[in-house]
């Protein structure tokens, strides 16, 4: 088993919240995580229909079968059960009693705001990141695998074939999210808007365009969006508000979580075919952004991460938010550095003046340095840039 690095922030919170929640995608490994740090408590899912039932029908008799609590899973099922486990956390007062988790942001978190809010420690759970795979000695291949296969558990614990194993994801799990969430008329239309998304990684967000592409009105591709976010599927990049007396883009970028899904979509079919593809650099940065997104949510925290973008065309591609201070990232997918990758971020730094902090580089290489005072990290060494400030 691989080890997770939000074990121990699970194991900090346990220690004030009567309840922990962990969210993310399907199959990233949150019941295993719950499972693994939490190993004397019943498991329960409430996917199962008898527990459904019971669970709605006789919200207090079911949760009386469990003195010590329990992991509860995919609770989002059963929406009436929250009430229940706030007046048993409010009555027992005991840290870590019952663990939640669930796949659908829209279904756990809106329920925790509404009604637990205050009694629940929280954890967002994505796919493997690097350095997990890194520190349990796991064979990762080179960067085209990496980006090719992404970073689900069950492709790297089961060795399952990607491309076999993504149809199947989208199959069984984005979509009937999907279904369950809202409802569409026409799931060809909706497939055909999971591509055009993936061919539109690491791009600014076009709504428009987007709609005008799947031949669907901009609500619906605005409702479509906000499903995969809710389901951990892609993530919106906000740019940075700060504007150093330039005029900024305010519209937010679009990747995924995880690379892997995005090349299946693209119709990537081996890594050959991925190191010659024209969104290769695009999964490249979608990888290095996912890892520090990764690194944010494995400690409990949100995510601190923008994109800076002027009228003029000039871009820092990561800004990561420090109190009053930001540092610039920049992302190259080369596997040879070359100083003029530093041009943007030595512009930038003249704008940011106090506020910037010591500027960083990630490159497809496998060589680390400093170049003119700048970080320059490979893509599997990036662990001095997602590792917490001290």
């Amino acid at each position: 088993m691989i080890l997770r690095q939000a074990t121990a922030t699970l194991q900090s919170l346990a220690q004030g919240y009567p309840i922990l929640a962990i969210t993310g995608p399907r199959q990233a490994g949150k019941t295993t995580l719950a499972q693994n740090t939490f190993p004397d408590k019943p498991y329960v899912s409430l996917e199962d229909p008898d527990t459904r039932a019971f669970a709605q029908d006789d919200p207090r008799g079911f949760l009386a079968r469990f003195d010590g609590g329990a992991v509860l899973d995919e609770v989002q099922r059963c929406p009436s059960l929250f009430s229940y486990l706030q007046t048993r956390v409010d009555k027992n007062k005991q840290m870590a009693e019952f663990v939640l988790t669930g796949s659908q942001q829209f279904g756990l978190l809106s329920n925790i705001t509404q009604t637990l809010a205050g009694r629940v420690g929280l954890v967002q759970l994505l796919p493997f990141s690097l350095q997990e795979l890194h520190d349990e000695n796991v064979p990762m291949g080179n960067l085209d695998e990496v980006l090719w296969r992404g970073l689900y558990p069950p492709i790297h614990d089961r060795s399952l074939a990607p491309q076999r194993w993504f149809a199947n994801y989208v199959m069984t799990y984005v979509e009937r999210d999907v279904r369950q969430l809202i409802e569409v008329q026409n799931l060809s239309l909706f497939q055909r808007f999971l591509k055009m998304c993936a061919a539109r990684c690491g791009q600014l967000l076009n709504m428009s365009s987007l709609a005008n592409d799947c031949g669907v009105t901009h609500k619906t591709i605005g409702a479509w969006l906000s499903v995969l976010e809710a389901g951990y599927v892609i993530f919106l990049l906000q740019p940075h508000h700060q504007n150093f007396g330039k005029r900024l883009v305010k519209t937010p970028k679009l990747y995924f979580h995880d690379t892997g899904l995005a090349a299946y979509l693209l119709g990537i079919q081996d890594t050959a075919h991925l190191s010659i593809h024209s969104a290769r650099g695009a999964l490249f940065e979608n990888l290095v952004i996912s890892e520090l997104m990764k690194s944010r949510f494995n400690q409990g925290l949100d995510s601190n991460l923008y994109f800076w973008r002027n009228s003029t065309g000039e871009e820092v591609d990561v800004l990561i938010e420090r109190g009053e201070h930001l540092m610039p990232v920049e992302i190259k997918s080369s596997q040879t550095f070359n100083t003029d990758y530093l041009v943007g971020l030595s512009k930038w730094t003249q704008y940011a003046g106090a506020t910037a902090l010591p500027s960083q580089l990630v490159y497809g290489g496998d060589t680390s340095m400093t170049r003119k005072g700048v970080a320059v990290h490979s893509w599997n060494q990036m662990k001095n840039l997602t590792a917490p400030p001290a």
